[in-house]
């Protein structure tokens, strides 16, 4: 039987089912096989590992996790995608396809009806949504081993930049802050349909707890978007931008005295000195709130 990701397949499903690709949901849908080998590959399945996938579309990804993992929780919010994924996918036992926005589903609740203790997550990302569903999945602090999926190059390039390069930025201090990322395969624009007008590639982030401590996670996130708000103005004038309570030659100072110098832009600290100088600017700012002599 020949693959679902396959262009002949794909080009049957969408015919018998009068189903057109949305706009509205981003729908790209995969037509080689070998991307979703790349793909099963890079999340390292085994009969032990329970999946969750997020957007299956026609299903050519769902049907490689099945073959390789023990159970696959498939979540597509198109309901005219998520009826022919009953269909193709009902005499699959370790299949259950959920029509749900992943970004509304309680996915706790969801690990604990089906008894997993943790899983690993698998997705196809339309593009518009990429960020909001990492986010979503590394803030969740659910027990979720690690996340492979398929995005955007240039999104690609940015989850695993480093300090100093143009690519780096907040989500990448973000994403380096749970996870250690890695770049698994580059998959051409034609492996899909319709076709996109960019490249993706694999990537799969191996979740970890982050290895340096940290006072304040809230502060320490206020402090990257801040850094990365205006690229081209220094660190202290993006902070003290963002929150006056510090004065910017009280920053400079900080800066400097952390050996960061008063001149640094955001784009040249690593995730270490963000929480570095995250732990040193709210004690600071606790410092300013205290009573005087306290």
């Amino acid at each position: 039987m020949a693959s679902i990701a396959t262009r002949s397949v794909v080009s049957e499903l969408l015919s018998a089912k009068g189903v057109v690709p949305k706009k509205r949901f981003g729908q790209n849908f995969l037509v080689d096989a070998r991307v979703a080998d790349k793909a099963a590959t890079a999340a390292n399945l085994s009969k032990s590992d329970n999946v969750l996938e997020i957007g299956p579309g026609l299903g050519g990804l769902t049907e490689k996790l099945a073959q390789e993992a023990g159970s696959v929780v498939a979540i597509e919010i198109d309901r005219d995608l998520a009826s022919l994924l009953e269909t193709s996918f009902k005499p699959v036992e370790n299949v259950q396809i959920i029509c749900a926005d992943i970004l509304k589903t309680d996915l706790r609740a969801l690990m604990e009806e089906k008894g997993w203790k943790t899983c690993k997550a698998v997705a196809n990302l339309p593009y518009y949504i990429t960020t909001p569903i990492i986010m979503m999945l590394l803030e969740s602090r659910l027990p979720i081993e690690s996340i492979t999926i398929m995005v955007q190059k240039e999104v690609a390039y940015r989850l695993g930049a480093k300090p100093g390069t143009k690519d780096y930025g907040s989500l990448t201090v973000t994403v380096s802050y749970f996870s250690d990322p890695s770049i698994d395969a580059i998959v051409p624009s034609n492996c899909f349909h319709p076709r996109p007008n960019v490249d993706s590639a694999i990537v799969t982030l191996k979740l970890r707890p982050c290895p340096y401590s940290i006072d304040s996670e809230d502060l320490l996130f206020q402090v990257t978007r801040a850094a990365f708000g205006h690229r081209r103005k220094t660190l202290a004038n993006c902070l003290s931008a963002a929150d006056p309570t510090l004065p910017k030659s009280e920053i400079e100072a900080l800066l400097t005295t952390l050996g960061l110098g008063a001149q640094v832009r955001g784009e040249a600290l690593s995730l270490e000195e963000f929480v570095t100088l995250s732990n040193a600017l709210g004690k600071a700012i606790e410092a300013k709130k205290a009573p005087n002599g306290a």
